[in-house]
């Protein structure tokens, strides 16, 4: 199997990570891999922002978690026994929301191939980080911090921007067993 597609086949979405800082050179590469994304009409639409201060790390949670925790009241219903799991780990888990991860890429998108680029940019970012040796994962629950406007200001972010990370990164703390997938539904014609 070639590289490419071994590392898409082995790569993971990690949620523990060791509390060592990654390099700027390696946040830098997979940035630059997010950037060679291709995009509607060569658009770009997006720019990235990493977070790495702890203080302002702490202030995403406290925006984020009571935000993911309404969005989870459905389950509470329809799926009692996952809401109850999901739960514990909030209790559980000092950061529940970005894991402890010591740097945050946000990709902030805006215009109108954003919806259709800026996700192709955070896959490219995901398997850069895994060939760098890094463990990511992609939170979508840490977008849900736009109501507070100390963090719309540290992340300079603008009315119609979006976001569409954020990845958190870091070195894997333990190894991710993989999740059994499905095989592909295909209809060849």
């Amino acid at each position: 199997m070639n590289e490419i597609l071994s590392a898409i086949r082995a790569r993971r979405s990690v949620r523990a990570y060791e509390s060592k800082k990654v390099p700027k050179e390696n946040i830098n590469s997979i940035i630059e891999a997010g950037n060679n994304a291709p995009s509607g009409m060569n658009s770009q639409p997006w720019r990235f922002v990493v977070v790495e201060d702890n203080a302002l790390h702490k202030k995403m949670i406290e925006a984020a978690t009571p935000n993911a925790k309404t969005l989870l009241t459905p389950l509470k219903t329809s799926n009692p026994e996952r809401y109850e799991q999901i739960m514990k780990r909030y209790e559980e888990l000092q950061d529940p929301i970005y894991y402890s991860a010591p740097a945050i890429i946000f990709v902030i998108g805006r215009g109108p191939y954003a919806d259709l680029s800026c996700p192709l940019a955070c896959e490219n970012m995901m398997l850069a980080a895994y060939s760098l040796g890094l463990g990511s994962c992609w939170v979508q629950f840490g977008s849900l911090i736009k109501d507070n406007e100390e963090i719309r200001e540290a992340l300079e972010l603008k009315e119609d921007e979006k976001i569409f990370g954020p990845i958190i990164v870091g070195y894997p703390q333990g190894v991710t067993e993989p999740p059994e997938k499905k095989p592909p539904a295909i209809k060849w014609i």
